[in-house]
């Protein structure tokens, strides 16, 4: 007997609803956790999958996640075979496994229907501690036995009640017991909902229509790939750039990328990159992979999700021997901190196959301001979260102010009002960084100044990139600028920091961060004086750059000094 199939209108259905299935499983997680990291800043990510561990539908939070989380469900199912049970949830945050710190862990745990394997939930977030030599994230590991606790794919969960040896492991190794199994408890959470959703479309359209729709979506997926990379020119690009340090010398890190169109493939090889680095910025091959997924992403389909039938046309390669393939024992607690240029190397090489939709480069990192306390008298508590940069200009359009980097997509920082409630730290400034972005005729986005006080002595670390590679322009556009930091102490001593290992500070001390703004986008000299004009209203470029980058003279009034301003590209090309 011929098994039933999907019609075009069954598996639009489906495709939309696995993605509301993921949302509702993000949500749950959001609304559970513990962590002001993944309830406020969303520093997590969730998928539905399908049996084999095939990605069907994701939610926003980090995008980075999104793509090696399929790695996470292979790993449990190579592991466990047929030893997988209604109700068992397993848990893994090992750095060549799963690519990321240790602290980005991974539930999983299978969804079942009418007795059988339908599919798999996976939810990914960001633990506050595991146990590293300092609490949160350490910036100075040289090794992966410095970060924290390890795991492989552990059953944590079997047939819905808790393994309490496990449970007691986790909470022997943080310093935040209680938080830690919160977290994991919303993790499992996003889980159970999922399992609850799936079984709602399963019981009207049965599990081989359901099968038939996903295999529909991946084919389409598939397809709409290969016409996209065929429709490019056939060629070899390439690009490199230079990371300022691994976190421990002083030396640059080269990160290099090559990208080949030949029909229907699109080969990414990263030969020419760093081999492993002794700081922690070396990156799991899983992740890495991921990274340049998101990048394709951007340029290629962007507007159609993730599935398992995607990045069928993409081959990447990265040498055994290189910091985007970490073995252990290298330390990988700032993984993300190369993927961020490596993003803008890929997508420039995109630009060149697609100059309709050529970008500058944006800032790039996720400039961490970290602060902490492991007072017991006055309360522990932690903050570790990334801060917004400025994004390049393209053909039509400035670039985005104060946008989170895209390693962290939907990542938020904490307001400031959630903020000062939570910790002993008051947030003096949070603005717009003048003049940091690029000059062009369609000029870089913004970085940001955010300053923190603190209230009482705590603890406070730092990890600051791309002040030597900063987001560059495009077609005579110029570079953004890179970041730049003080630390004020009570008495005035002003040091200025860009990356720093978690040191004690007194009450008082204030922290000025500054992120790096993005590339401009052609010549300074076609941008238009009225739109000079409204950014020097705004504040985004100073009455000085206006004249020195743009030519365009401001009063003090704040209008256009015509008989000063220099004649636009434009009215030279005309003369």
């Amino acid at each position: 007997m011929t098994k039933p199939t999907a019609d075009p209108i069954t598996t639009e259905v489906v495709r939309n609803f696995v993605i509301s299935c993921a949302q509702d499983m993000n949500a749950a997680l959001w609304r559970s956790a513990f962590s002001a990291i993944i309830y406020e800043g969303r520093d997590s990510a969730v998928a539905l999958m399908d049996e084999h561990g095939n990605m069907l539908g994701q939610s926003t939070g980090v995008p980075l996640f999104v793509g090696a989380i399929d790695a996470c469900v292979k790993l449990v199912l190579e592991r466990y075979g047929d030893d997988i049970h209604p109700g068992d949830i397993f848990i893994l945050n090992d750095s060549y496994l799963q690519g990321t710190h240790l602290h980005d862990v991974t539930a999983v745990g299978p969804l079942f229907y009418e007795g059988e394997i339908v599919g798999f939930g996976a939810a990914r977030a960001h633990w506050q501690d595991i146990g590293a030599i300092d609490p949160g994230s350490t910036m100075g590991s040289t090794s992966i036995f410095h970060e924290g606790l390890r795991l492989g794919p552990t059953r944590i969960v079997s047939k819905s009640k808790p393994i309490r040896e496990w449970y007691d492991l986790l909470t022997r190794n943080t310093r935040l017991k209680d938080m830690t199994i919160g977290d994991l408890n919303a993790q499992i959470t996003a889980i159970r909902t999922g399992e609850r959703r799936l079984g709602q479309i399963l019981s009207r359209i049965g599990s081989d229509v359901y099968r038939s729709a996903c295999a529909n979506i991946f084919e389409q997926a598939r397809q709409l790939d290969v016409e996209a990379i065929r429709a490019l020119k056939d060629g070899t690009y390439y690009r490199e750039g230079y990371l300022d340090d691994d976190g421990v010398g002083d030396e640059p890190v080269k990160v290099a990328l090559s990208l080949t169109i030949e029909g229907e493939r699109m080969i990414i090889d990263l030969e020419g990159s760093s081999d492993p680095v002794e700081g922690a910025i070396n990156c799991g091959a899983v992740q890495t992979a991921s990274l340049l997924r998101l990048a394709y992403k951007t340029m290629i389909n962007p507007d159609r999700a993730i599935t398992g039938g995607s990045f069928s046309t993409m081959e990447v390669r990265i040498p055994d021997k290189c910091m985007f393939n970490a073995r252990e024992p290298a330390a990988c607690e700032w993984y993300f901190t190369g993927l961020g240029l490596l993003a803008d190397l890929m997508i420039s090489c995109l630009g060149e196959a697609m100059p309709e939709r050529a970008t500058a480069a944006h800032y790039g990192d996720s400039m961490v301001a970290a602060f902490f306390s492991m007072d017991e008298e006055r309360g522990q508590w932690i903050s570790v979260e990334p801060t917004a940069g400025g994004w390049g200009g393209r053909v039509g359009s400035d670039g985005e102010s104060a946008l989170i980097n895209l390693v962290n997509g939907g990542f938020r920082n904490l307001p400031a009002e959630v903020y000062e409630t939570k910790f002993p730290v008051r947030v003096e400034e949070f603005s717009l960084r003048c003049d940091s972005g690029g000059a062009g005729r369609w000029r870089g986005g913004c970085g940001v100044v955010r300053s923190y006080r603190l209230l009482e002595d705590a603890f406070a670390a730092l990890w600051f990139e791309r002040s030597k590679t900063t987001a560059w322009g495009l077609k005579g556009g110029e570079n953004g600028q890179g970041p730049d930091n003080d630390v004020v102490y009570p008495d005035g001593t002003v040091e200025k920091q860009l990356k720093m290992r978690a040191r004690h500070f007194p009450k008082g001390t204030l922290f000025v961060t500054r992120t790096g703004g993005g590339g401009g986008y052609g010549n300074p000299r076609a941008r238009p004086a009225d739109e000079v004009l409204e950014d020097v209203r705004f504040g985004t470029v100073s009455r000085d750059q206006a004249m020195a980058r743009y030519g365009v003279a401001i009063t003090d009034d704040l209008s256009i000094d015509t008989e000063k301003t220099l004649p636009r590209e434009a009215e030279i090309a005309t003369a």
